[in-house]
């Protein structure tokens, strides 16, 4: 009887206490994700142009070690009118995330700005192919994660595909490194400095 009073004792002084633990079914009370955690690839947007980084280079299908992920690339329509610098682009893209191991060896190996590891883990269906995200699937992934965390290209000047976009940033990067060139020195004060030393 006297234990089961101690133990009565001991709830009621834990109902007090602020709860470290997150009731993970109400999403009122979920914790919030770390700016640095990884959940399922998605596909990246450029806002710049209009289309999405992915040219279909296939470099992620074939550095994944589950081959999770297939897809096939195109002639991108856009660069024969001349208002995109990507020559190919992809068509359709697939990732199984049911086999996705979160490695992020496809956003290492990703040239192109492209791919890049979500906050997205909870993508659990009742079907065993239920988890097969498609292009667009993917891509609005990709432009929920952009707007959450504010990211930007690692090469902007590389991977934009807007021509006026690039070329505003050369002249950028043009005047700021003008700016800080020292100014010329001129020659005769250089002399005469070397005779006052002297």
């Amino acid at each position: 009887m006297l234990g089961n009073l101690k133990g009565l004792l001991v709830t009621l002084g834990v109902i007090r206490r602020k709860h470290v633990t997150a009731q993970y079914p109400d999403p009122k009370k979920r914790l919030s994700i770390d700016e640095r955690f990884m959940g399922f690839p998605a596909l990246l947007w450029d806002y710049s142009n209009d289309e999405h980084f992915c040219t279909g280079c296939m470099v992620c299908v074939r550095a994944c070690p589950t081959q999770c992920m297939s897809g096939e690339m195109i002639d991108n329509p856009r660069h024969a009118d001349g208002t995109s610098r990507r020559r190919k682009i992809v068509d359709w893209f697939e990732i199984n995330l049911n086999r996705c191991i979160v490695c992020a060896i496809c956003v290492d190996v990703c040239n192109f700005d492209a791919i890049e590891m979500s906050h997205e883990h909870e993508l659990s269906k009742y079907e065993r192919n239920g988890a097969r995200a498609d292009l667009g699937q993917l891509l609005e992934m990709g432009k929920k994660f952009q707007a959450d965390t504010g990211w930007k290209p690692t090469q902007p000047e590389k991977n934009t595909g807007s021509p006026e976009a690039v070329e505003k940033m050369k002249e950028a990067a043009r005047a700021e490194s003008e700016a800080k060139k020292p100014e010329p020195v001129a020659v005769g004060k250089t002399e005469a400095r070397k005779e006052e030393s002297e």
